[in-house]
């Protein structure tokens, strides 16, 4: 089955195995840390695709460790797998904001509350302005691919902050 099609979570799976052999709980914490400001992960999606991943070759199982974890580590068809991902041709993801959304039906909101909840996400995309900034300096000497995705984030926030600025007005 070395022709199984990746999902984006499988091939960000692959991605982050690159680096070397990791567990479920590990695997996480490196997407929450390396993808999170554009990419989410959950728990459940990472402990569903490792055992898939491992059906078709494209994980190696380790011995458990410690509290039963569990080391995965990429394969050589996991390694030509990730590859034709990467290649492939891909379109834009579907943006989904709660913000957005709200927005759509705020004649059903008072205005005391859509100014409430536009200054929240102001001070939340901010925030999060200033970890993505932080994570690319971070990552900018040791890995210049996950710097620069992280100026999508960057973009992101930078955006979502001038349009809540604008409702503000």
């Amino acid at each position: 089955m070395a022709g199984k099609i990746l999902n984006d979570t499988s091939a960000a799976l692959l991605g982050l195995l690159h680096e070397g052999s990791m567990t479920g709980g590990q695997l996480m914490a490196e997407a929450i840390n390396r993808l999170g400001p554009y990419w989410t992960m959950t728990r459940s999606q990472v402990y569903r695709e490792l055992p898939a991943l491992a059906e078709v070759g494209y994980v190696r199982v380790g011995k458990p460790g410690p509290r039963a974890s569990v080391p995965y580590s990429i394969s050589a068809n996991g390694r030509r797998a990730f590859s034709r991902w990467l290649n492939e041709p891909t379109t834009i993801g579907k943006l989904r904001d709660p913000i957005a959304l709200r927005t759509a039906f705020m004649e059903h909101m008072s205005p005391a509350t859509l100014s409430e909840m536009y200054a929240d996400a102001l001070e939340q995309h901010q925030e999060a302005l200033s970890e993505a900034r932080a994570i690319s300096k971070e990552l900018a000497g040791e890995d210049a691919g996950a710097s620069t995705a992280m100026d999508f984030a960057i973009g992101h926030h930078r955006s979502a902050i001038n349009w809540l600025k604008a409702r503000q007005k």
